[in-house]
């Protein structure tokens, strides 16, 4: 492994930083979460066209940069270092990797370039509040968070008229960018009960039926919609194939991890770049803040609680660095070979330190400002936030290291827990044996002490 960044990639992260020190300082940034879209527009076109964020990892045959994951990890980690409310994660990170994975040659065709030259947004809707489950970050990969049957989930079936269209129904909340998207990616379920199977639709903004509604969300610069969809007219991104081909139940569960992979060591980036944001200016305060007439940045707790933020982010940083040459060298060729289960738990773990880091530097930015870090005025409150919000949107912590410890193979079946909703191994509930519940030693315990055996916890 390489660990130095090529000249191409120094000056892509140069010149975002610029840019965006000029165009998006916090009064931008809370005019920008107020407007309809909850984003500025323009600096958006200026992104995609002088900078060609939105294709910066497409190919450059359908008008993307060319680039990968590590080049989007680096571009995300600017943006979260200024908050950017942008479509950037929504369009970038989760839709177009999969239209690039999924879609027919005419669908590529038709929505790349546009994405990859800023002119369409679009949003991943997943349902159930189970966007990590969905990308394999957290769960059991058992399609669980796809819902099933008639009931929950989004529901798919095919024109009444033997066309090749399809009818949704259903709702879906906490869908980020989903209000103000140009294209929305669903996951539903068809099939029925017999040949039951989780596609991926295409559903235009202003379809017959489609109901979108912004929320009032956590953080106000990753803006979240709730979708409904009421005999929505939806196209199949893909081709069904029933149990085979691109439009496959098991082929968009391949596309959703690959695309999990990616997005957590760009996660992470953000992330990191959100925590080394709220220390620097941390930094800075103490340093001009004074007590007893000295700065409180040179009495020793001060001392000693940055510096404890400080290798936190550096640690993190280092691993998001990895998890992003991780997914780029290993992580297209799916998830079960060697390369692809590397970069999925590099990923995650990244992940995990990465929100741990935010959490960590945003928490001790609002203490270490004193009376003034808790008020609506000063900036710490949208690190804050944004710390808060992304662990509920993508995390648990703890349970993005036991996925990450489950695709490794760190536990038995014996010592797996069960966790984010899932049936495991390791609770009352599991199995013991054909030696009966107490054990082949007549104990209640099957680790050999008298009482239940406690599950493991990752």
């Amino acid at each position: 492994m390489d660990a130095a960044f090529t000249e191409e990639q120094d000056e892509i992260r140069r010149t975002l930083r610029t840019l965006l020190r000029e165009r998006c300082g916090p009064d931008e940034v809370k005019a920008a979460v107020q407007t309809a879209p909850g984003y500025d527009e323009a600096l958006w076109r200026r992104l995609a066209r002088t900078l060609g964020l939105p294709g910066l990892a497409l190919p450059a045959a359908y008008g993307g940069v060319g680039c990968g994951v590590t080049e989007l990890a680096l571009v995300c980690e600017e943006t979260g270092r200024v908050l950017l409310p942008s479509p950037l994660l929504a369009t970038a990170v989760f839709a177009a990797p999969l239209v690039a994975a999924l879609g027919t040659e005419a669908q590529r065709a038709d929505l790349l370039p546009r994405i990859a030259d800023g002119a369409l947004t679009a949003a991943l809707a997943v349902p159930g509040r189970a966007l990590p489950e969905a990308l394999g970050l957290v769960g059991a990969r058992d399609g669980a968070w796809a819902g099933g049957g008639r009931a929950g989930g989004v529901q798919a079936r095919p024109d009444r008229d033997g066309g090749a269209g399809w009818r949704l129904y259903g709702q879906v909340d906490q869908v980020p960018g989903g209000h103000s998207a140009d294209l929305l990616l669903v996951a539903a379920r068809a099939g029925g009960y017999t040949r039951g199977r989780t596609l991926l639709f295409l559903v235009r903004a202003g379809a017959d039926g489609l109901v979108r509604t912004r929320l009032t969300a956590l953080d106000a610069t990753r803006p979240q919609a709730r979708i409904e969809l009421r005999n929505v007219p939806a196209e199949l991104l893909g081709v069904d194939g029933g149990g085979s081909g691109s439009g496959s139940g098991e082929a968009v569960a391949e596309a959703l991890a690959a695309v999990g992979t990616a997005a957590a060591a760009v996660l992470a980036a953000e992330a990191v770049g959100a925590a080394d944001a709220a220390l620097t200016r941390t930094v800075e305060y103490v340093r001009a803040r004074e007590q007893f007439g000295r700065p409180i940045g040179s009495f020793q707790a001060v001392k000693h609680r940055l510096a404890d933020v400080y290798v936190a982010v550096q640690a993190a940083r280092s691993a998001a660095y990895y998890a992003a040459w991780a997914a780029a060298e290993g992580g297209g060729g799916g998830t079960h070979g060697a390369g692809g289960r590397e970069a999925a738990v590099a990923g995650g773990l990244a992940l995990a330190q990465a929100l741990e880091a935010q959490r960590t530097a945003a928490a001790e930015a609002v203490q270490l400002h004193g009376g003034i870090g808790f008020t609506w005025e000063h900036d710490a409150h949208l690190y804050f936030k944004r710390a808060a919000s992304d662990e509920l949107l993508f995390g648990p912590v703890h349970r993005l290291r036991a996925r990450a410890a489950e695709r490794e193979g760190l536990f038995g079946a014996a010592d797996r827990a069960s966790y984010g909703g899932h049936e495991g191994c390791g609770g009352s509930g599991g199995h013991h044996g054909d030696d009966g519940p107490g054990g082949p030693d007549g104990r209640d315990g099957s680790d050999g002490r008298d009482g239940p055996r406690k599950a493991v916890t990752v």
